[in-house]
């Protein structure tokens, strides 16, 4: 079996089975994370890549909720490390705690960001709808069915992205 680590993610998203819509959305997403990495001292800009690329490598599984869960399980049967696991697990929305988990019908895990590295990617996705930069009002408004203490949750982390990305490396 090779060594799946070593595989660039592009070509790993496309040997896992994700369609041209989900690598094309992983670019853009990567894309957007990459720069905010690079505004932010504290962030390493290879785990930001990386965890971009990979975020979304779980709708080759399952398309629901569920695929940021499916993703960080087939990562770890890869051999990845885990901090590239987590940004997969945590990507949602501004993340989910083990609670929310259970309420959503998935394993009860706390997958909240809590690295820069986590924050960066979960903050870029939520910027990228398809393969298009939106604002976090624009994404905001696209989530309106979800409950308030979500988007609120949502709105602070992109504030907490935005400051802490504010200075150049």
């Amino acid at each position: 079996m090779p060594d799946r680590t070593t595989i660039p993610p592009e070509e790993l998203l496309r040997e896992a089975g994700c369609s041209r819509k989900v690598v094309d959305h992983c670019r853009a997403v990567r894309d957007c994370a990459c720069d905010y990495a690079a505004r932010c001292p504290d962030a390493n800009d290879s785990l930001v890549e990386t965890g971009a690329w990979l975020h979304d490598i779980g709708r080759s599984i399952d398309h629901s909720v569920r695929h940021a869960q499916a993703g960080a399980d087939l990562l770890r049967s890869w051999g990845f490390p885990e901090p590239v696991v987590r940004i997969v697990e945590c990507h949602l929305g501004a993340g989910l705690t083990a609670e929310e988990c259970v309420a959503l019908g998935l394993d009860a895990r706390d997958c909240m960001p809590r690295t820069i590295e986590e924050k960066i990617v979960t903050h870029a996705d939520n910027l990228i709808a398809g393969t298009t930069r939106v604002t976090i009002e624009e994404c905001l408004a696209s989530a309106s069915h979800l409950p308030g203490e979500v988007r609120q949750r949502m709105y602070r982390l992109s504030q907490e992205v935005e400051q802490l990305c504010s200075t150049r490396k």
